[in-house]
């Protein structure tokens, strides 16, 4: 039986092979897709863990000192270290630059060194990587820095390259309040280079959580219990600093009081003396009178001082975790993304292949009719029997599912990160994903061994003489057509034939159809994730937001005079002042964080630069004076609906109910429109409006806004709706590997579908097409016989695969969507020409086979009876 087994094998390998191809590549997707997320995070991870990432970073308007760091250092298991930053201008461009001092024995943060040394003297900088593959700058070029009191020198030669875990996105240094408002470059110089005596903040590192995943919940909460823990400890530190500080600098004050209060009582002696001597003339009262007024005024500024003093040592404390770092959160997300797109569209691409599988398998155990029936008049019991056809597709089924998942688990993650050439990923890591493979296994022992189990079984209940007959041919009945009123006798003879034929094999014509249809649908998905990825960037920023930037005083008494400034710039085309912040929003338990609340000043305008079209309608809508609208993600979040109440807490403020009026069209980020109206009546005051919506002739560039900025100097920051639109393209760029092994494999699959369909038709007819060629039948004519049910069954499959791709490419992209982002389900006119020219390809090249194939056909052993 095993002699047999193998003989089977190696007579049919065309068809073994077939079937290991097939699950060969549903395997592949299906677990290299499941792989490639986990691998983004653990080579990310393992990246940022040997160059000691800090786990949290504490940045203070006060700085540090010693004594704060010794207070953090009480906290278990952590590592602290203080930290030189300084945000300065500089460069051939006048870059913002996050200047960093380089200290030997910190172990934290380490750079990644790709070209050069470290600093070793004042003198020395270490420059960002990417400053050298843009600006061209190298190793022994001076780097000017523009005047800085926190600096010695303004001078420094290069002496090296680097990237750091700290900016892990080579497109996004951060934010600032210089220059653009973005940073451009890092650099690091010496500690001894910076003019200081406190530590900007402090670095802390803990250990035992580096074994943690730093995407996983669990690292989360871990965090944010030790960023408590840290609060508990710093907190006393800093406010018994600010007392310390604030006693000194007061007691100078209070002796300035007294000695004004002396100086007073001096002018009061002085005038009565005056008076009783009856020196107390105009000029006399004047003089004292000057004197008093200049006393008082001396008064009123020490006051102003004081109270100056008390509000600048009020630090600012800004906790800040790797999640905050700069590219970190979209790294993660796209990780996600890969993630819940793989829970959709591999499984998908493998029921498809599984689908193609059991076909090919219930025709080959169909086929071996007459083996079975020999072996069963020789003695061999049904066990035997089923266990041939049981072995021949779990061989073919397990070597295919062996191949695809080491190829998929280590291929496909490998070609991702080789594509995230934006991302610092010095180390890959993939880990075995074996829940993906045992999934993948258990699926094709099913398609495969239960396909052949089911069948095998139900041939071999058969009796040796029934299985050593041909089956009996299914009596012929009228078709459809037929009885259409009109229309059978118009058809010529070959179209007759064609039609019957579909009817009488039903099964194999929907498999034919569905196996294009899936290959359709496949390749669509594929084009159609990459669009609508795109199409979010391109309503949100071209069709909803039509502004071009938005310019933030640093007081809201500051708004005229920043509005005018703008007004004069000759790029200036509208403005509209605003009131924005970031809130949170609460409904029934859920939570939705870091929503922008924007208040326009003026409603009427406010049109001009924020489309309002009702999300279900799409019809234009205006601000209520009652109510709030929000986007389609915060009310699909929260569960809620136009008319029902939410809950808004903006920042120093007390949480208030408000109702929505409407859910807004918006497709990136979370926001909340309200009318000054209605933002009174929720919260009980005027909203401060300082902020300007900005309208320019074209985008603005980095020389405008420098140039606004240097024009005012109550501009606090500048941000341009540019770099958000450029954050959605980074989603469809960091998309496209796997957008493009989608649809290269999915081709794949479906010209291996369509081939090994094909063969089976041929294998089930070859009594038929032996039979017309006998007849006199031209190899071309046969051909065609053939090739004429193949393109009906095409054209009817391309057309089911249009709808079944429109359905998979929402529900995937519907799974894509983070809690920021909504993709408009979007596939292009190219994606649906694209699937078609590749399904007339690969028909044309199966029908090219095919032909060569029934020129090869042995009719007189096709023709002999088995009787």
């Amino acid at each position: 039986m095993i002699k047999l087994l193998l003989r089977t094998i190696k007579n049919s390998l065309g068809r073994f092979i077939a079937i290991s191809l097939i699950i060969m590549l549903g395997t592949l997707i299906f677990v290299g897709v499941k792989a490639t997320g986990p691998a983004l995070n653990d080579s990310l991870q393992a990246t940022v863990v040997k160059h000691h990432l800090s786990d949290l970073e504490i940045l203070s308007s006060q700085g540090f000192t010693e004594t704060e760091l010794k207070a953090v250092r009480q906290v278990p298991g952590a590592q602290v270290e203080g930290v030189l930053l300084q945000n300065v201008l500089g460069g051939k461009n006048r870059d913002v630059i996050a200047l960093y001092g380089y200290q030997k024995n910190n172990h934290q943060n380490q750079l990644i060194l790709e070209q050069g040394r470290l600093p070793r003297n004042q003198h020395e900088i270490v420059l960002d990587q990417q400053a050298q593959l843009r600006e061209g700058y190298k190793i022994g070029d001076y780097f000017n820095l523009e005047k800085n009191p926190q600096l010695k020198y303004q001078k420094y030669r290069i002496v090296g390259f680097a990237d750091s875990p700290q900016y892990i996105d080579h497109s996004t240094r951060g934010a600032s309040n210089l220059g653009t408002g973005k940073v451009t470059y890092f650099a690091y110089v010496s500690h001894l280079a910076f003019h200081s005596s406190v530590y900007s903040g402090m670095q802390v590192y803990f250990p035992e959580l580096q074994n943690q995943k730093m995407f996983s919940d669990k690292y989360q909460r871990a965090v944010k219990q030790k960023t408590a823990q840290v609060r508990r400890h710093l907190t006393p530190a800093v406010k018994k600093r600010r007392q310390s500080l604030a006693k000194t600098a007061l007691a100078q004050i209070e002796q300035g009081k007294q000695k004004l209060a002396q100086s007073r009582q001096k002018l009061v002696a002085a005038q009565q003396a005056l008076k009783q001597q009856g020196l107390t003339n105009a000029s006399t009262i004047r003089t004292l009178q000057r004197q008093e007024a200049k006393l008082q005024q001396q008064r009123r500024q020490l006051d102003q001082q004081a109270q100056r003093v008390k509000q600048a040592l009020q630090p600012s404390l800004l906790y800040q975790t790797r999640q905050d770092l700069p590219g970190f959160t979209g790294y993660g997300e796209s990780s996600q993304r890969i993630a819940a797109i793989a829970n959709v569209f591999p499984l998908f691409f493998f029921l498809l292949a599984g689908l193609i599988t059991f076909t090919t398998v219930t025709r080959m155990v169909e086929e071996q009719r007459g083996q079975m029936g020999t072996l069963k008049a020789l003695g061999y019991g049904k066990g035997a029997i089923v266990f041939q056809y049981v072995a021949y597709a779990g061989l073919a089924g397990i070597s295919g599912a062996a191949v695809g998942a080491v190829l998929g688990n280590q291929l496909i993650p490998r070609i991702v990160l080789a594509m995230y050439q934006e991302y610092v990923v010095e180390i890959v890591k993939i880990p075995v994903d074996w829940r993906a493979i045992a999934l993948a296994a258990l699926l094709t022992l099913l398609v495969t061994i239960g396909a052949a189990t089911l069948v095998s079984l139900r041939e071999v209940r058969t009796t040796p003489a029934a299985l050593l007959r041909p089956r009996a041919p299914r009596a012929a009945h009228k078709i459809f057509l037929e009885r259409v009123p009109g229309l059978w006798w118009r058809l010529r003879f070959f179209q007759k034939i064609s039609y019957r034929n579909l009817s009488r094999a039903k099964l194999r014509g929907l498999m034919t159809i569905l196996g294009i249809a899936g290959g359709t649908a496949l390749i669509l998905t594929g084009f159609g994730i990459a669009s609508s990825i795109k199409e979010a960037g391109n309503q949100q920023f071209q069709h909803v937001l039509r502004y071009d930037a938005v310019v933030r005083a640093r007081q809201p008494k500051d708004l005229t005079s920043v509005q005018n400034s703008l007004k004069r710039s000759a790029a200036t085309r509208a403005t509209l002042p605003v009131y924005t912040a970031v809130v949170q929003v609460n409904q029934r338990q859920k939570t939705v964080r870091d929503v922008t609340l924007t208040v326009p000043k003026n409603p009427g305008q406010f049109d001009q630069f924020v489309r309002l079209r009702d999300y279900q309608s799409n019809h234009s809508i205006g601000l209520p004076t009652r109510g709030v609208v929000v986007s389609p993600k915060v009310a699909r979040i929260l569960h809620v609906q136009v008319g029902d109440q939410i809950k808004i807490r903006v920042p120093n403020q007390k949480k208030v109910q408000v109702r929505i009026a409407k859910v807004v069209t918006n497709y990136a980020g979370n926001v909340i429109y309200a009318s000054p109206s209605a933002y009174q009546r929720a919260f009980g005051h005027a909203p401060n409006f300082a902020s300007v919506l900005v309208k320019t002739d074209h985008q603005p560039s980095a020389r405008l806004t420098k140039r606004w900025m240097s024009d005012n100097d109550k501009i606090l920051g500048i941000s341009l709706m540019a770099d958000q639109a450029e954050m959605i393209q980074k989603m469809n760029k960091q998309l496209g590997p796997i957008v493009m092994i989608f649809i290269g494999l999915s081709a794949i699959l479906s010209f291996v579908v369509l081939y090994n369909l094909n063969n089976i038709n041929i294998a089930e007819r070859l009594y038929e097409l032996s039979t017309i060629k006998v007849l006199g039948f031209y190899n071309r004519e046969v051909t065609l016989y053939v090739a004429r049910e193949s393109i009906i069954l095409a054209i009817i499959g391309i057309l089911a695969g249009f709808g079944l791709g429109n359905l998979l490419t929402g529900y995937v992209i519907r799974q894509a969507e983070t809690n920021n982002v909504i993709f408009p389900l979007t596939i292009k006119p190219f994606a649906y020409l694209v699937a078609v020219l590749l399904m007339v390809i690969f028909n044309l090249i199966v029908v090219y086979i095919t032909h060569r194939k029934l020129q090869k056909i042995d009719m007189v052993a096709a023709l002999k009876s088995n009787d």
